[in-house]
């Protein structure tokens, strides 16, 4: 799995220096009366990062919060099942529940 891994990022980086090797031309940007030239590839590549780049920052973020919870959850868990069991004092409620009996349906033509 890892050489195949490795053979589509060797493939892919070679189709992009092909296409930046055939389209190294100079193209011109025009930006509220800047005009700035700049070779095709490079525009390209920034292009990409400038949308890319706060994808990931945003990725990024969303797994360290939820890699966060997620320790603070198994500490926590962690914690419950290494303390002791505590015993019910004399004043404090009982911790299982009880069930209340089901009423029993009325007969038939009873008011």
């Amino acid at each position: 799995m890892q050489f195949l891994r490795t053979l589509f990022w060797v493939l892919v980086t070679a189709v992009m220096v092909v296409f930046a090797i055939q389209n190294w031309k100079q193209v011109d940007i025009s930006l509220s009366g800047i005009t700035v030239e700049i070779k095709l590839p490079l525009l390209l590549l920034a292009v990409f990062l400038i949308g890319f780049l706060p994808m990931l920052v945003v990725s990024r973020t969303a797994q360290w919060q939820l890699r966060r919870r997620l320790d603070t959850t198994e500490r926590a868990l962690q914690q419950a099942v290494m303390s002791p069991p505590t015993e019910p004092t004399a004043n404090a409620p009982d911790a299982t529940p009880r069930l209340l009996p089901s009423p029993t349906p009325a007969p038939p033509g009873a008011a």
